[in-house]
């Protein structure tokens, strides 16, 4: 392959990998019925007027598989960060001692699974789109460059072919990433 057209391609691949990561990084956040500090990654709490992850503002840990505490580095944090995992809707109520904040995290209703599994697959689908929309650019940019830099059409069709290779791996990816988190949750 050309160089001006494996650059186009190697740019769009790794847009692509960012994607990937990305759902995988979602994917953790999903409460499969155990313990995951994880799931705090997208609950956010005021920090002196700043939305702050809890993660960020304190230390979560998972004594055993059904629960989860959270030390907070300062006292006055534990009724927001208490406020903010209700506000969250997780599926559990978090209940302090003054210290620190304890969270049981219940077994998954059949329901709240299927509802799991059609978020998790809907995330998938969207990052499938948005490896399809960095192709489609990857495409427009490989006939750009074959208009405007002297790229060969052979070139380009090469670069387009590298580059469907490229989607493709890339949806393989996701569509594992899925199953594997379908049958987490599926497991009992």
């Amino acid at each position: 392959m050309l160089p001006r057209a494996k650059e186009i391609v190697d740019a769009a691949d790794l847009k692509m990998k960012d994607s990937v990561e990305f759902l995988e990084e979602d994917l953790k956040t999903y409460r499969v019925g155990k313990a995951n500090p994880s799931i705090f990654n997208n609950v956010t709490v005021d920090y002196y007027g700043t939305p702050t992850p809890i993660p960020q503002v304190s230390s979560v840990t998972t004594p055993n598989a059904t629960t989860l505490v959270i030390q907070p580095w300062e006292r006055n944090l534990i009724g927001k960060i208490e406020k903010a995992i209700l506000d969250a809707n997780l599926g559990f109520t978090p209940s302090n001692n003054g210290d620190l904040i304890r969270c049981v995290v219940p077994a998954l209703t059949e329901e709240r699974r299927r509802e799991l599994i059609k978020k998790a697959k809907s995330a998938g689908e969207t990052c499938k789109v948005t490896i399809r929309n960095i192709r489609r650019d990857g495409i427009d940019m490989l006939k750009k460059a074959q208009k405007n830099e002297g790229l060969s059409e052979d070139g380009e069709k090469e670069g387009e072919d590298e580059l469907q290779k490229v989607t493709d791996k890339r949806v393989k990816e996701i569509d594992a990433l899925i199953a594997a988190k379908e049958k987490d949750i599926l497991t009992v």
